[in-house]
């Protein structure tokens, strides 16, 4: 089930975690924290990016395949969360 975005090939039925975030700039260091996070506490961090992430590591071990979709608007992640979702469904069928 390979999903095609931003230049990836992406292998749907490999992930094991997908989820949103955001990537905020600390003095020059990023760091991904949750959207709720994130707009918690908007008037103290310097957004950089929405971020769709797709990780394909088996849990609990160190991230090596990890994919970060990045988008400037949280319109734009949850528009392309909403094509991953179509996507899956179309293919389930």
């Amino acid at each position: 089930m390979i999903y095609k975005s931003h230049g990836y090939d992406l292998d749907l039925s490999k992930i094991t975690r997908l989820y949103p975030a955001v990537r905020i700039d600390v003095h020059g260091e990023y760091a991904q924290v949750s959207l709720e996070w994130a707009e918690l506490n908007a008037d103290k961090v310097k957004l950089d990016a929405y971020i769709l992430v797709f990780d394909f590591d088996p849990l609990g071990e160190l991230v090596k395949s990890r994919i970060e979709l990045s988008f400037s608007t949280k319109e734009e992640l949850f528009d392309e969360m909403q094509r991953v979702d179509i996507f899956v469904k179309e293919k389930k069928r």
